[in-house]
């Protein structure tokens, strides 16, 4: 089993990475494989809803000039998913929101396989970043996988990050919990156990 890991935040190895690591070593200790992806530091272009991931079902975007369709062919293998991003204006990075609006709308290895968000900020609006980064996974049949608190580590530097004691310990446990709900699904696989039986999609607008 594996894990990927998506670090949203231009700085490689900063403070949403040094969560994202002590994320990815807790599941590591139960025996699942990691790997933390950086989206990079270069522009990453919004959806632009060609509808060429539809039209296809390639698990590609149409858009091929960014780190998108490397993480698409990532999350073949992957199992379980983490987002990573700092706080931009009380939101999520804008490469993440690009990344993700892409992601979520290419991918077909997404859907029930568990996810979580974890988000790094300096002092204020993770709240509400966390609350945007889940709506992705609650719109693609992922199941979310929590904590002992909300998934936000406080600080400026990677050093004062590892200073928040309960933020570092609030990501252990969601490596934990990640790993065991892996672990659930495993075993309930093995047990002969299927994913739901999908209705044909109803889209419906509001003017009617």
């Amino acid at each position: 089993m594996k894990v990927l890991l998506i670090n949203g935040s231009p700085h490689e190895k900063n403070c949403t990475y040094t969560a994202l690591k002590e994320v990815a070593d807790a599941i590591e200790k139960e025996g699942i494989e990691t790997e933390i992806f950086h989206v990079g530091n270069k522009p990453i272009s919004g959806c632009i809803v060609c509808d060429y991931c539809k039209r296809t079902r390639k698990n590609r975007c149409s858009i091929d000039t960014d780190s998108v369709n490397e993480a698409l062919e990532k999350s073949k293998e992957a199992d379980g998913f983490i987002f990573g991003s700092p706080v931009h204006f009380a939101s999520a990075s804008g490469a993440i929101t690009s990344f993700m609006d892409r992601i979520f709308r290419a991918g077909i290895y997404l859907e029930y396989k568990p996810a979580a968000a974890v988000v790094s900020c300096r002092r204020g609006g993770a709240t509400s970043t966390f609350d945007q980064l889940n709506k992705y996974f609650t719109i693609r049949n992922m199941p979310v996988v929590s904590s002992q608190y909300w998934n936000m580590v406080h600080g400026n530097t990677p050093d004062e990050v590892r200073q928040d004691l309960e933020g570092m310990q609030t990501m252990r446990t969601l490596g934990r919990n990640m790993a065991w709900m892996l672990k659930c699904i495993e075993a309930g696989k093995a047990a002969g156990i299927s994913i739901p039986v999908a209705e044909k999609a109803v889209v419906t607008n509001f003017i009617r």
